[in-house]
This record gives C-alpha cells, structure tokens and sequence, in this order.
C-alpha cells in the first residue's frame, strides 16, 4: 500500500501490442494511443509508470524509457516477432512467468483480455489491486456489437467475463463500454468506472487558414477515413458512400491506415472495389501521429464506417482539428460524435443515405463551419491530463492510498 502523499507505482500491460509503436499500422490502434497517453500524462502528475508488453522484435531493448517516470518494458514471450492478434492467447503463460519476475507495483492495469489473464495471477500474488480495460469485448451473434466482431480466440468470451468479476476495478472508455460490461459479462457496476480518453489539442488543430481565404484557389476537397485496414472499420462503406456522390461536388477519398495482421488481403480487396466503382482513392498507408494530425486539418470531413467502436479517438483527434464528423451509430461514437453539433450520428449503414449526408456538409459550408466551431470546443474539453487524473482517481481508491489523489487532481479539469 502506498504511504501518505506518496506517488503510485503503475503497471500498464499491453500483451499483444506495444503503446510505443506508430498507430495504424498491424495491430497498433486507438488502444494504444490511450495507453501511451495516459502514461505520459500519470508521469508528468508524478506517479511511476511501467508498461509492459511482449518483445515482436530481436532488436527491441529490455526498457526504454518514453518520458520522465513512464518506462516502457519489453518481455520475452513467444517468438520475437509479429504474429496474428488472435494467436496471442498461446504467449499468456509465458508472459505471465516473465511479469512475475518485474515490479514492484501499487497497481497493475490490463489492457485487453489478453493481458488480464497473464496479469491478473501476477497482481494477486502480489497482493495489489488488479484493473482490467477491455478496449473490445466479444461479442454473440444475437448482441448489438455483433456486426464485424468476433470471439479472436478459444478463450476470449470466458476470459472477459473472468476478468470481469474478479477484478477491482474495469475502466469502460465509454459509458456504452460500461453497461455491456455490466449487462454482458457480469461485472458490478460499483467497480466499472468510465474514464474517457483525451486528446492533444495542441497537436490536433485547426488549419490556421480562415473559412472566407480557403475559398480562395481552394485545392481539391477531400474526406478521410483513419484506422487499421479491416472488415470491422468499414472503410468499404466510405468508399461506397463516397462513389455515390455528385461527381460536381465529390470530394477525394483518402483512406490512412495499414493491414490488421489478420487481415493481409484487405487492402486488395479494397482496391478491387475502388476499381468496379470507378473511382479514385488515395490508400496512404499508416500515418505518423503529426502526420494524421496534418491529414485531419487538411480535411472537409471525417467518416467513422466502422461497424463497432468502443469510443473512437480518431472523432475526437478530427474534432480537435475543427473537422466535422459522420460516424455510424455503435458503440461509443454516440459519445464521441455530438449528433447535429460535432458532426452527424447515422443509424442508417446505406451508402446513399451516407453520399445525402456528404453532399449536404460539403455544399453547406455554414453549417460546416458552425460544426467545426463546436467540434474544437469539445475537443478542448477533453485533454489527457484530466483522463489521467480521472484514472489515478481509480488506482487512489482501490490501492487504499488516501493522499495520493492530491497528485491525480494536479492534472483535473481546469
């Protein structure tokens, strides 16, 4: 147990994929951007972090360190290289052994069913409380998270609600996250706290160039799509949705983002598609996080296809950029996307009800301009330093320090 005033010894573990790695590209997503970012901002409070994923490469080092008091840590579990998310269910005894091995810690937090199974055991023999954030939960076929989400691996659906319930705490990204926790997996919902994600509105603004010069020798309009390369992310909807508008407004679609490792083909057959439609796309690959920021400044609008969601970062990171957004209805993009004020909600997944929505933003440029406006003002509401003291708050309580939560409020809302 932590003394008075003292700062917490934190353990973020990220089995499966590493919270210092590029998103975008493989397996890096949304997960790891929250993971990375919270981190930094729990060490810039004062509290002592550890993130502990597996080593995918021979020449990863055993730590590193990512900013001052967060320390990124490499173990050996399974071969020393990129392997499908779904076979990570093989590495969890080995990656359990080998976390047993590090620490001390106040608190250990998992990210991913993954790593709460490897974790859970280490937090217990420590006698420390253990946290689990699922970022995914699989999902039956008769639920509403069904559509493009599968159980990964044998274990997934017992693993997540084990987890569930024997944890201390589940820390939901969206209060859509929380109540199928609880309604799904059986968890209490005394111990499942919503902390939601931030983002870096200095990184991610607006494009400094005012609405009326813009109209000026305006280059070609375009919309983006960011996430990994996926039947989940939808990015083929976009693309339908995107053909389907008035070739006199069109705008070019640029997609940003790499092949899941599951899903090597998808890119072709995205390509496939494009080609019957006739129509130009831009795949631009993974992009550096200044790299998407520039993309998402550049944009007239922002698609979130995607089939599921647990929150949707990237409607945040678009709003932070004055970017509106049209975002299906799954999942935590009904509180990421603010319907008629950020951007717009579609319940609907036909492509000419999303061309209609498109069209009407793109010939509407008032109406686009008062979402923008809005857009980065809810943005600014939402910087990581208050997710991350709203998640030391979580570790306060259930590692029963009761002085810490004075570092945990240095970084709360203004």
């Amino acid at each position: 147990m932590t003394t008075a005033s003292s700062p917490l010894r934190i353990a973020l573990v990220s089995l499966h994929t590493s919270p210092g790695a590029e998103p975008g590209s493989g397996d890096v997503g949304g997960m790891n951007v929250v993971v990375r970012n919270q981190a930094e901002a729990l060490g810039a409070a004062g509290h002592h972090v550890d993130i502990v994923t597996r080593r995918s490469s021979p020449d990863q080092p055993d730590r590193v360190e990512l900013s001052p008091g967060v320390t990124l840590t490499f173990i050996s579990a399974g071969p020393a290289e990129p392997v499908p998310k779904g076979r990570h269910e093989l590495f969890v005894d080995e990656f359990r052994d080998r976390l047993a091995e590090l620490g001390p810690w106040d608190v250990v937090h998992s990210h991913h069913w993954f790593s709460g199974m490897a974790a859970l055991p280490v937090a217990r023999a420590l006698g420390v409380p253990h946290v689990q954030s699922f970022h995914s939960i699989a999902a039956a076929d008769s639920t509403p998270l069904s559509h493009g989400e599968r159980a990964e691996s044998p274990g997934r659906l017992a693993g997540e609600r084990h987890l569930a319930v024997e944890s201390d705490a589940v820390v939901a990204i969206s209060h859509a996250e929380a109540e199928t926790v609880v309604t799904r997996l059986g968890g209490r919902p005394d111990r499942v706290a919503v902390v939601l994600p931030g983002v870096d509105a200095e990184l991610f603004h607006p494009a400094q160039t005012t609405a009326e010069e813009a109209r000026v020798d305006e280059p070609r309009p375009y919309v983006v799509v960011a996430g990994r390369l996926e039947p989940l992310k939808a990015p083929d909807l976009a693309i339908r949705a995107i053909a389907a508008v008035d070739p006199a407004v069109r705008p070019d679609l640029v997609i940003a983002g790499g092949a899941s490792t599951e899903f090597q083909g998808y890119e072709d057959d995205l390509l496939a598609l494009v080609d019957e439609l006739d129509l130009t796309v831009h795949l631009v690959g993974p992009r550096t996080r200044r790299g998407l920021a520039s993309l998402l400044r550049g944009a007239r609008l922002v698609l979130v296809p995607s089939h599921s969601e647990t929150y949707g970062l990237i409607a945040l990171e678009a709003a932070a950029s004055g970017v509106p957004v049209i975002a299906a209805a799954s999942g935590g993009l009904r509180e990421s996307v603010v319907d008629g004020v950020t951007g717009v909600v579609l319940d609907s997944r036909d492509p000419l009800i999303w061309a209609d929505t498109v069209t009407g933003i793109l010939r509407d440029r008032d109406r686009a301009d008062r979402l923008s406006r809005a857009s980065r003002v809810r943005a600014l509401d939402h910087p990581w330093a208050l997710s991350a003291a709203e998640l030391a708050d979580v570790y306060c309580r259930v590692a029963g320090s009761t002085d810490c939560s004075e570092l945990a409020a240095a970084g709360g809302r203004r």
